[in-house]
C-alpha cells in the first residue's frame, strides 16, 4: 500500500505505467494526470517516492532530456546505470 498525498500516488501510478527502456519527462506526467502546470510537484513527488525500483522514478527525466535528480541509493549515478541497463542512454 502507497502512502502519500493524492497527488503523489497519482503521479506514482503514472510513472508505474513507463515502459523498461522508456522515459517520460516530469512535464509529460503533468500532462497526462491534467495537471499541466505540475512539473516541479511531479518532480518532487518522484523524490517522495518510497520504493524507486518499484515505481520506477529513474524513467522520469527534465523536458530537455537531461537526467534529473533521483532520491534512490546511489543518486543520480545510480539512475544513469539504471536506465543504462534498460537500453537508454543520457547525456548530462
Amino acid at each position: 500500500m502507497m502512502v502519500g498525498t493524492v497527488f503523489q500516488i497519482q503521479v506514482w501510478e503514472e510513472i508505474k505505467k513507463i515502459p523498461r527502456g522508456e522515459t517520460l519527462s516530469y512535464k509529460q506526467i503533468a500532462l497526462t494526470i491534467g495537471r499541466p502546470k505540475s512539473s516541479r510537484a511531479v518532480a518532487n513527488a518522484c523524490g517522495k517516492n518510497p520504493y524507486p525500483i518499484i515505481i520506477p522514478c529513474h524513467r522520469v527525466v527534465k523536458s530537455n532530456g537531461s537526467l534529473g535528480g533521483y532520491s534512490g541509493k546511489g543518486g543520480r549515478n545510480k539512475k544513469r546505470e539504471l536506465l543504462k541497463k534498460e537500453g537508454v542512454f543520457i547525456k548530462d
